[in-house]
């Protein structure tokens, strides 16, 4: 009779397990970071290939080249439309210059008063500060340009996978359902049909949450009379993408430019405005439109955007939380792995997780 392996024996196991396929996913971030947005994209993307495919009468080849021609048309307008709002505020850089001089004059003046630090003190730290700078400039070159090889890798590896997985779909699904015995087809084929469905429902949401985010700020920085507000209305909305440090990140770069451009009057206005939308985005909008879809508990979405952005940076940051959804979808749905998805849920799930936990257990 088998006997169960000691509680030691398998938390190593599962240590070594999760050690190893972190390391896996480190060392394969230029294949599996494009892999798994182009999974994502293709659920997005799958009603209209359905639809040429059997409305149009397109082959599937065909279909799913459209989608996805359909697909980067749509990118290349949105990358238009931001290369003509960074050009026009490109065109305001002499008044930019002009604004951030005298703000750093009315700094030194503050820091000469506070802490008696003379002009010429402060341009010595300064100017230490540039030679330090520049001697590290190879090192910052480089980095760039690795950065912009490593975006055009991932846009055209998403493309490829975006196409093969839609072309190839029956296939792989097939490998799916076959690979496992069949007295589990049924609770895998559950496992795929409600992954496909919440995350193409995630993704959807996930785009009008944008959409209303962007608008709405668009029309209270433009009430405020903040210069660029379609611009960072929209970096504001796309930002918002990236729970909890997205909306920072994008209300830190509202800031600057507002104190650049019309001085720190209205700075105060856009963290206002920024506050009022997210507060609304979160206890209204991202209820109604994202939040019954995938139901994970912030601690959790917290700790998955930590190990997504140490594993692979700022996709890993965006990746993590669909990633975390299909996890949890996998969790409550094979039995012994319900506490994990119980730990994975809000509070509001407690009572079905644990009917999962004791059924498991029976």
């Amino acid at each position: 009779m088998n006997q169960p392996l000691p509680f030691l024996v398998k938390l190593t196991l599962v240590l070594f397990c999760l050690i190893g396929f972190g390391y896996l996913l480190i060392l394969g971030q230029t294949l599996f970071a494009p892999l798994f947005f182009s999974f994502l994209m293709a659920l997005l993307l799958l009603p209209i290939a359905k639809f040429l495919e059997r409305r149009c009468r397109f082959r599937r080849s065909l279909a799913t080249l459209t989608t996805v021609l359909l697909m980067l048309i749509i990118c290349w307008g949105v990358i238009a439309f931001f290369s003509n709002q960074v050009k026009s505020f490109t065109d305001d850089w002499p008044l930019l210059k002009q604004q951030g001089q005298l703000a750093f004059h009315n700094v030194q003046e503050w820091v000469a008063q506070k802490f008696h630090i003379n002009f010429s003190k402060q341009w010595n730290y300064i100017n230490q500060g540039i030679d330090k700078l520049f001697s590290t400039s190879a090192t910052i070159v480089g980095t760039t340009l690795s950065t912009v090889s490593s975006t055009f890798i991932f846009l055209s590896f998403t493309l490829l996978f975006t196409f093969f997985i839609l072309n190839y779909r029956r296939v792989l699904y097939t490998f799916l359902i076959s690979v496992f015995s069949d007295d589990h087809k049924e609770r895998v084929e559950e496992i795929v049909n409600n992954v496909k469905s919440i995350i193409k429902k995630y993704i959807t949401g996930l785009l009008i949450e944008m959409l209303i985010v962007s608008v709405a700020l668009i029309i209270i920085l433009s009430l405020i009379g903040v210069k660029y507000a379609v611009l960072l209305g929209f970096m504001g909305g796309i930002f918002n993408v990236i729970p909890y440090l997205g909306i920072l990140t994008a209300l830190l770069l509202s800031c600057l430019v507002t104190f650049a451009t019309v001085g720190s009057g209205k700075v105060l206005l856009v963290v206002i405005a920024f506050v009022v939308v997210h507060a609304i985005d979160s206890n209204v909008v991202m209820p109604l439109v994202v939040g019954s879809k995938v139901k994970l508990n912030p601690m959790i979405a917290f700790i998955g955007i930590v190990v997504g952005e140490m594993l692979w940076g700022i996709s890993g940051m965006f990746l993590c939380i669909p990633f975390l959804a299909i996890i949890k979808i996998i969790f409550d749905r094979v039995p012994g792995l319900h506490a994990w998805g119980l730990l994975m849920g809000e509070e509001g799930e407690l009572e079905n997780g644990k009917q999962r936990v004791l059924a498991s257990k029976k």
